[in-house]
Formats: C-alpha cells, sequence, structure tokens
C-alpha cells in the first residue's frame, strides 16, 4: 500500500491522508507499477488545482517521518471548507483550549500554539478558494510572528539587563556597605584623637593655672617682702634724719 487513513488529532490543520514515499524493501517492478498510477493521477489535476497545492504546500509544508524503515509523507488538505468545517473549528478549538487547559489571559504557550494552528487551517481554507487572499493572510501571519519574536527578545533583554543591574546594584550596595563600615571606623579612630587631644588640653590647661597660681604667689610674696623691706629702710631713714634732741 503506498496510502493509508490517518486522522492527525495533535494539529487543527486538516491534512490528507499520508502517502508512503520511499519503501526500502520494495522491488524494482513495485516501484514501475506505482509509477504510471502517479502519473496518471498527477496528468487529472488541472493546472489551477496543482497552482493551489503549490501555494498550500510553499504555505503549509509538507510532513514527512520515518515508520518501519519507510518514508511517509503528508500534504496538507486540498479539499474547500464547508460551513459546517468552520463551526467545528471553533469547537475543536475550544475543547483543545480547555483539554491542554490553556490560560485565559497573560502569556500562554499552550494558547498561542492552538491560536496558531487555527490560523493556519484558517489560511488553507481561504487559500483554497483565493490564493492571494491566502497569501495576503500568510503575510499578516508572519508579520505577527516577527513582532511576538521582537517582543520576545526584548522581554529576554529586559530581563537579562534587570539582573545584571540588579547584580550591580547588589555589588555597589556591598561596596557602600564597606564604606560605611570603613568611615565607622575612621570617625570611631576621629573620636578616640578628640577625646585625647581634650584630654590634653586640659591636663595643659591645669598646669596653666597651677603655674599662673605660683607666679601670682611668689609674685605677692616678693610684693610683700619688698613693702616689708621699704617700710624698714623708710624707717632708718628717718631715724638718720631726724633731730637728735
Amino acid at each position: 500500500m503506498s496510502e493509508r487513513i490517518m486522522v492527525d488529532t495533535s494539529t487543527l490543520v486538516k491534512y490528507d491522508n499520508p502517502i508512503l514515499v520511499i519503501k526500502h524493501d520494495m522491488s524494482r517492478k513495485e516501484i514501475a507499477s506505482i509509477q504510471p498510477c502517479k502519473a496518471k493521477s498527477t496528468g487529472a489535476v488541472t493546472d489551477a488545482k496543482r497552482e493551489t497545492e503549490e501555494i498550500l504546500n510553499s504555505i503549509l509544508p509538507p510532513k514527512e517521518w520515518e515508520e518501519e524503515g519507510q518514508t511517509w509523507r503528508q500534504h496538507v488538505s486540498t479539499t474547500p471548507a464547508t460551513r459546517q468545517d468552520v463551526v467545528n473549528l471553533q469547537e475543536q478549538l475550544d475543547m483543545k483550549l480547555q483539554q491542554r487547559q490553556a490560560r485565559e489571559t497573560g502569556i500562554c504557550p499552550i494558547r498561542r500554539e492552538l491560536y496558531t494552528q487555527c490560523f493556519n487551517e484558517v489560511i488553507r481554507q481561504v487559500t483554497i478558494n483565493c490564493a492571494e487572499r491566502g497569501l495576503l493572510l500568510l503575510r499578516v501571519r508572519d508579520e505577527m510572528r516577527m513582532t511576538i519574536e521582537a517582543f520576545q527578545a526584548l522581554y529576554c533583554s529586559s530581563i537579562a539587563f534587570g539582573m545584571r543591574k540588579a547584580l550591580q546594584s547588589e555589588q555597589g550596595k556591598t561596596d557602600l556597605q564597606k564604606d560605611v563600615d570603613q568611615l565607622k571606623d575612621e570617625r570611631t579612630d576621629l573620636e578616640r584623637q578628640l577625646a585625647d587631644l581634650r584630654q590634653r588640653a586640659e591636663q595643659a590647661d591645669r598646669r596653666a593655672a597651677e603655674l599662673r597660681q605660683a607666679e601670682e604667689r611668689k609674685h605677692a610674696e616678693e610684693i610683700s617682702f619688698l613693702k616689708k623691706t621699704n617700710q624698714q629702710l623708710k624707717a632708718q631713714l628717718e631715724g638718720i634724719i631726724a633731730p637728735k634732741k
């Protein structure tokens, strides 16, 4: 078999059934028998449908994987969507948001992933009916993606800047604390020196006062001695000058 039926429930984008691309144990006869069928089916596709498929494959590239030595490829579906498909898409979106417990507000990677899948499915549906409108929606999707990535880069840069500033502030706080401790030690030393100088000044004042009192006492004794000597000399002089009777 070159095709199998598989419904991918992991994404909201509608895909066709996977097709076998390479089978390692396939013989040359089997390959020759498959190639004409493929050419026949390809020849039946119209140019408009082929162009739509090419646009869809460029917008939503096919998925490839290996399983049991075989390579499978799954293209996005080219079946036009009906109104019921849109209703089902909305119901699946709400159901997946609830199943995966996506946040209703704020930053939520799960909600963003599901809405991206939903938007891709809408682009697929629109592209089938009008390729130009689908390409325009593709530009809108890519612009939104680049804007979100720019905001993410700015957010990461701001977080890194904030962390760097926080570390710098902590380092600056540590340095300032060291400066404060050093200034406190210097103030303690200056206060100790001031107390020592005050004590020395008080001692110098006491010694000066004692010396002044001693000088005043000595000066008073000298004045008293000189006065007493003066009186004695005056008495002797008067005794000499006075006439004898």
